[in-house]
């Protein structure tokens, strides 16, 4: 049976080169960073030369740049950091967020008493920037803005320009959930000043439990773990050094072939869209994610136009692997919280597929999802 993977945005496949990387990580470098022998210092030099390896992606200082489990752990560093140490009373986001950012909001606000107030959304799910603005200027509270410069079910573009002129006009932080955007878009941190961002490494073609946070100097980060004063005291933990490696390799796998790979899939994914509006003109997209001048090149979010409970099981026994949102969401039977936030409820109610590319996926590949999928559903 063929199969094909499409659903990248939850996870993608190890590249080769990541993979021989961390073997020889694992086999010769063992050492344990913080022990002062020969092997330990090894180990050191190897994650302090990725650190600045990263940093010079992002035209930041190696020093900004702090070693995570993902982004997960890395948004809640931030996010709780910024209530508990930096005086921030306020926080400004959308019920569009990854739960790693509206969960640990929500328990702020019940645990510290933070104010949490919501933008608006239009009728695509982008954030509406004049909302933006008239929040900020509610009130003389310290308050941070979250907003994700992509979004992980429909590929919406944060304008993340304007978002930063607005935060610093009204002087509030500005954290960003770019793990769907680092390793696939060029994010110069001092052309766009954001405070804080976040990535995760298995989402370009990285390993898994590894990601960083960028914390801008100047602003003080106290840890979350307790223990030993790894990552300059930020966070405790023995570093995974073989996955930071890895991790450094794929990002610059992925930023060396940025232009030619995002070619290479924006035109896969035009011809998903293409090829849906010509064999049946009653397939919608959510969000942006037909634009291709305002959404992620590699997610497209489809809605049928009929409710199909069993879709995704019946597409994974023939092979192919989609999601319906978020795979964090995994088993649950809620919906897309995402979805249900700007769909009118008669929409939220019918099956939605997403569909996130790779590199790694072929035009034939497409050819196979558009056939099934419209076999299915007639």
């Amino acid at each position: 049976m063929e199969s094909v993977y499409l659903d990248n945005a939850a996870t993608t496949p190890m590249l080769p080169e990541v993979i021989e990387v961390m073997q020889q990580a694992m086999l010769q470098n063992f050492g344990n960073p913080s022990s002062t022998h020969q092997f330990g210092r090894k180990a050191k030099a190897a994650v302090e030369t990725a650190r600045k390896n990263i940093a010079k992606h992002f035209n930041v200082a190696a020093r900004e740049i702090v070693f995570t489990a993902g982004g997960t752990e890395a948004d809640n560093l931030i996010l709780q950091n910024a209530v508990v140490n930096l005086g921030v009373t306020r926080i400004i986001t959308s019920k569009i967020e990854h739960h790693a950012v509206l969960r640990t909001v929500a328990y702020l606000q019940k645990q510290y008493g933070v104010k949490v107030d919501f933008v608006e959304l239009d009728e695509n799910g982008a954030v509406v920037l004049d909302s933006l603005e008239k929040l900020l200027k509610q009130g003389d509270e310290k308050t941070l803005v979250s907003l994700m410069y992509i979004n992980n079910e429909i590929g919406n573009i944060l304008p993340i320009d304007e978002v930063v002129a607005l935060c610093k006009t009204y002087q509030a932080y500005f954290h960003s959930d770019t793990v769907q955007a680092i390793g696939h878009y060029q994010i110069d941190l001092q052309k766009i000043p954001i405070d804080f961002i976040v990535a995760s490494a298995h989402k370009f073609h990285g390993p898994k439990g590894v990601g960083f946070v960028y914390i801008k100097k100047g602003i003080a980060v106290q840890p979350m773990l307790y223990g030993g004063e790894q990552e300059k005291g930020v966070r405790s933990s023995t570093e995974n050094v073989h996955a930071i490696l890895g991790m450094e390799k794929a990002l610059e796998v992925a930023y060396t072939n940025l232009e030619q790979d995002k070619e290479y899939i924006l035109n896969l994914k035009k011809y998903l869209i293409a090829e849906l509006i010509n064999k049946n003109t009653n397939i919608s997209f959510n969000g942006l994610s037909a634009d291709v001048n305002n959404s992620s090149y590699l997610i497209t979010s489809l809605r049928l136009p009929i409710r199909k409970n069993m879709l995704l099981f019946d597409l994974d026994l023939k092979g192919i692997a989609v999601s319906s949102g978020s795979a964090c969401q995994s088993g649950s039977n809620k919906g897309s919280h995402v979805l249900q936030s700007f769909l009118n409820d008669e929409d939220a109610e019918k099956t939605s597929l997403r569909v996130s590319l790779s590199k790694l996926n072929t035009k034939k590949e497409i050819d196979f999802l558009v056939n099934i999928l419209l076999k299915t559903i007639n």
